[in-house]
């Protein structure tokens, strides 16, 4: 089934699922994180594991898998020194998840190419390096390289991901648009002590409705937030919902980041998880799955929440209201 028919059925109701964490499974199963690239250089040699994790999700009941590219740019891939690695590094990341599909009993699976405007992070801290020098015209520039390999190699559509900088955003949604890919957009968000909804940025405070502004300038198949706390995408999903209408899709992170390290500590239990999206399912989200510290397990709790029927009356359609 072709991503046109996959997404009619979403826009119509129908519940799908997304897998969880591939760079923090990757950091379990004993696959080194590198400080620059992160888990961006695992398929180089670690391509088997890289396969067993994306089939393992599809067996917990994924209907959508996400490539291994988050951090595979030429510019991050040279903050640990695999720059000339590039092609071999994504065509074997993107390889990966193609084995897992066709070697699944699964039918109808989609693979997402994941493409991020994240930058290199201070070691043991989860901010954002200030000494980055990277322009905004250079990250276009290796966004829109890594888009078309993405395309080439076979991804159905392209999920923008950690979307939480606005200097940074418009140049992740040019390089994806240019591929003639669809596109879906993952905001992350945080919320502060008094309760506000803010940007993931940790600095300076950006409202989350002004982050969301930038919908008005591009038109995603989907929008929704991911690589944040399950106790804050119910929120940010109405707002996002007040102001552009589109499927949602709504995928949590559970721990926190040391880098080069995820820290799996008071990882979000399955029945928690299965509550927050059941909450998210009736707010409007057709599309639920996992971000960093979840696992097959996760997904395969979330899976039970699988139905094919219509959960709402309103029909949707990717057009913004800003």
């Amino acid at each position: 089934m072709a991503y046109h028919e996959i997404f009619e059925k979403i826009e119509a109701g129908d519940l799908f699922i997304l897998d969880g964490g591939t760079g923090t499974e990757l950091e379990k199963r004993g696959v080194p994180m590198e400080p620059g690239a992160w888990c961006g250089v695992a398929a180089l040699n670690n391509a088997n594991i890289l396969e067993e994790i994306h089939t393992d999700y599809l067996e917990a009941g994924a209907d959508i898998i996400t490539a291994n590219t988050y951090s595979t740019s030429r510019l991050m891939l040279a903050l640990s020194g695999y720059e000339k690695n590039f092609l071999e590094i994504n065509t074997k990341t993107i390889e990966a998840a193609q084995r897992a599909r066709e070697n699944s009993s699964k039918k109808n699976i989609l693979i997402a190419g994941s493409l991020s405007h994240r930058g290199p992070i201070s070691e043991g801290t989860a901010i954002p390096d200030k000494q980055d020098q990277n322009s905004t015209h250079q990250i276009e520039y290796a966004l829109t390289e890594l888009a078309h390999v993405l395309r080439e190699e076979g991804c159905d559509f392209i999920i923008l991901e950690m979307m939480y900088d606005p200097e940074k955003i418009k140049a992740a949604f040019s390089a994806a648009e240019k591929t003639g890919l669809p596109v879906w957009a993952g905001f992350s968000a945080r919320q502060s002590k008094d309760g506000k909804l803010l940007s993931f940025l940790p600095e300076p405070d950006i409202p989350l409705i002004e982050l969301l502004t930038i919908l008005s300038d591009f038109t995603p198949d989907a929008v929704g937030f991911m690589h944040t706390q399950s106790d804050a995408i119910d929120a940010s999903l109405k707002v996002l919902k007040s102001i552009f209408r589109a499927p949602l899709f709504a995928y949590p992170d559970s721990g926190y980041f040391k880098s080069p390290n995820w820290q799996f500590e008071k990882v979000i239990s399955n029945d928690a998880l299965k509550q927050f999206a059941e909450q998210w399912i009736k707010t409007g989200a057709r599309v639920i799955g996992g971000c960093c510290g979840l696992t097959p397990e996760h997904i395969k709790t979330l899976a039970t929440l699988k139905i094919n029927e219509h959960l709402y009356d309103d029909r949707v359609c990717a057009s913004s209201t800003i």
